[in-house]
């Protein structure tokens, strides 16, 4: 069966709520308003203020030329603000997988039909533009709002990486998998769009 080219470019995922659009360093000041000291605080290069967002940024940029990720600024549609970023990471066109995260969101849009729109878009695009067989899903261990997260999506918590990562503090990170399969999206896909019409994140 001839399956679609994972044609990693740069694009817009647009919704009711919320909009991806290309990040870039011109959001930064944007992002730096609703910036939280804390809400960065699992990632492995971590942000608590703007000349450490705009490093986030900037390495996010990287990884895009390098074609290993494809970040967004995540636009709140209502406000036309930039309230986060996420992105499509570890891209592996070859084997037909990619990652979602790095994802965070302002406080006061957190529990909103932010996120559960935008992982919709994300894994609609994955899922039925590129044709994608897992798409997958990690956070940090002690992450738990993370984890009750990705398990509210429908994803399926898959177990530990063990010393993972080394976080810029020097502390071992143990990372916690969660996957979607294609032969999953279906329903995964009914039980999102049902919460965005019920109102329940």
């Amino acid at each position: 069966m001839d399956m679609p080219v994972m044609d990693i470019q740069a694009t817009t995922l647009e919704g009711r709520h919320v909009r991806l659009e290309p990040l870039s360093l011109d959001h930064h000041a944007g992002l730096s308003q609703v910036l939280d000291p804390t809400l960065l605080q699992w990632f492995s290069q971590p942000a608590s203020n703007g000349p450490e967002l705009r490093d986030f940024i900037a390495a996010a940029l990287d990884e895009q030329r390098q074609r290993r990720s494809l970040p967004f600024a995540t636009i709140d549609r209502a406000s036309g603000r930039p309230i986060g970023s996420t992105r499509f990471g570890n891209i592996d066109a070859a084997h037909r997988r990619v990652e979602i995260g790095w994802t965070w969101i302002g406080r006061v849009w957190q529990r909103t039909a932010i996120n559960t729109e935008a992982k919709l878009l994300m894994m609609g695009h994955a899922f039925e533009r590129w044709g994608a067989v897992r798409v997958e899903f990690k956070t940090d261990s002690r992450n738990t709002q993370s984890r009750a997260a990705l398990a509210r999506l429908g994803a399926t918590e898959e177990g530990y990486f063990r010393n993972h990562m080394v976080t810029a503090s020097g502390r071992l990170r143990h990372s916690v998998y969660f996957s979607v399969i294609d032969s999953e999206w279906p329903m995964v896909k009914r039980r999102l769009e049902a919460r965005l019409v019920g109102g329940a994140q």
